[in-house]
């Protein structure tokens, strides 16, 4: 079944659907999603994001726009940024800390395994960046703005944005390649 054919039918209210894609990406979302909370959650709170994001999919499933990608990545996305929702609400200062800035940055769920040696070289690269550059990333990766929000809160295009991320993440697998983390 392809991921087309499931959002027809959870829309048509079809609960087998649902339920092919609870068996399907379950492990996978709570990989992602503890992979985030696992300095400040619980498994129940990676459980809670997990089950937002299925009740999102019922209740929205016209959210998911199979010509930007598949039902795997916009679920991880989804879930990761209610998992990063969460995270913030565990911190008492409701500020994110960076090392779930370099989580968010490293895509996929390899990032729950970072050691503290790679998190600090991931912070020093950070702290490296301009402060345009830092704050253009941090508010794609972390806070999960669209590049059109970011682009039109900077008054930039939404190209420039865009290529400032992609030369970001390019500078930062060079730099993760040179050390060899």
């Amino acid at each position: 079944m392809n991921d087309e054919e499931l959002i027809r039918r959870i829309i048509d209210r079809d609960g087998t659907a649902m339920t092919y894609i609870v068996e399907k990406y379950s492990r996978l979302l709570w990989k992602v999603a503890s992979g985030v909370l696992y300095s400040k959650g619980s498994e129940s709170d990676a459980e809670e994001c997990i089950a937002d994001v299925y009740v999102y999919l019922w209740e929205r499933p016209n959210a998911f726009d199979h010509t930007k990608g598949s039902l795997k990545s916009w679920l991880c996305m989804t879930v990761r940024c209610k998992a990063i929702d969460r995270y913030r609400v565990l911190s008492r200062n409701n500020a994110i800390s960076i090392d779930t800035v370099a989580e968010a940055a490293i895509d996929g769920v390899e990032a729950a395994f970072l050691n503290n040696e790679t998190i600090n070289e991931l912070n020093l690269y950070l702290e490296q960046l301009e402060d345009v550059e830092r704050e253009i990333f941090l508010r794609r990766y972390v806070d999960c703005q669209k590049p059109k929000a970011i682009a039109k809160s900077f008054g930039v295009s939404v190209k420039h944005i865009n290529n400032s991320l992609y030369r970001t993440k390019q500078k930062l697998k060079e730099k993760l390649k040179g050390e060899q983390l």
